[in-house]
């Protein structure tokens, strides 16, 4: 973790329930319970008191298996969905004093636009295949409030060089191209505005498990895992993959070993 550095990202108990709910939803589901299904109203708590801090410069892996909650928190912290409560507060944003998650839709997209990035794990949730490669990229910074069009164009040229798609594709409709390179699109696309709060969601799918622990050790700083809806486990990455505290984490590691 890169302690000297501020905080970007502050998050606190944030939950989501699907479903009308019920006060034994949150008593009897869980890691302890082996589900996240509430067995008397049937409701599905998704999250449940999740907190975390993420400094900047720090990548922050969440890993868990499938109905873990991993996606819902990325969505409810992208506004994708409303979390059903809990606090979530960016430094660059009212100097960090407001709570996102109470704000107005108006000033969620305004956040969305103009401070964060969203990869998913289907490229064509995060760009529209009937606009060109370079007009997916123009539309975030349109969104951003950045107007100039050859500032736009050299912006887009350059984001799409770095993913590696071709500059003599750049008017070329993601329609017809492979998954992989819609892929790169909408990385370029996400990184437009130059966002200070980046999300990527399911990044390894598809990828073996025992490379996919390499990934993540590559790539994160810390790992924080997650099960049934809550987080059981955060640390340094390295700490997780060789000294795991949770019987979980144990269990998981050893299967990505």
């Amino acid at each position: 973790m890169l302690t000297n550095n501020p905080v970007v990202l502050n998050v606190r108990n944030l939950t989501k329930l699907y479903g009308q709910g019920c006060p034994q939803c949150f008593d009897n589901t869980g890691p302890a319970y082996g589900s996240n299904i509430c067995p008397v109203c049937g409701s599905i708590v998704a999250c449940h008191n999740i907190s975390f801090d993420l400094v900047q410069g720090e990548i922050l892996g969440i890993v868990g298996e499938s109905g873990s909650g991993k996606s819902t928190l990325v969505r409810c912290l992208y506004f994708d969905e409303d979390a059903s409560s809990g606090e979530s507060y960016l430094a660059v944003y009212q100097d960090g004093q407001v709570n996102l998650l109470q704000e107005t839709s108006q000033r969620k997209r305004y956040v969305r636009n103009h401070l964060m990035g969203m990869v998913y794990q289907n490229p064509l949730l995060g760009i529209k295949p009937h606009f060109t490669a370079g007009g997916n990229v123009a539309e975030k910074l349109l969104t951003a409030d950045i107007y100039n069009y050859h500032a736009i164009r050299e912006r887009a040229a350059d984001l799409l060089s770095r993913t590696e798609v071709p500059l003599a594709r750049m008017d070329d409709f993601p329609a017809h191209f492979s998954g992989g390179m819609q892929q790169r699109v909408q990385i370029a696309k996400a990184l437009a505005n130059n966002p200070p709060l980046l999300f990527l969601d399911e990044i390894t799918t598809g990828l073996d498990v025992s490379v996919q622990a390499k990934v993540i050790r590559m790539l994160s700083d810390r790992t924080a895992v997650m099960k049934n809806g809550r987080m059981v486990e955060i640390g340094l990455t390295d700490q997780i993959m060789e000294d795991p505290q949770h019987q979980y984490t144990q269990l998981l590691v050893h299967s990505m070993l």
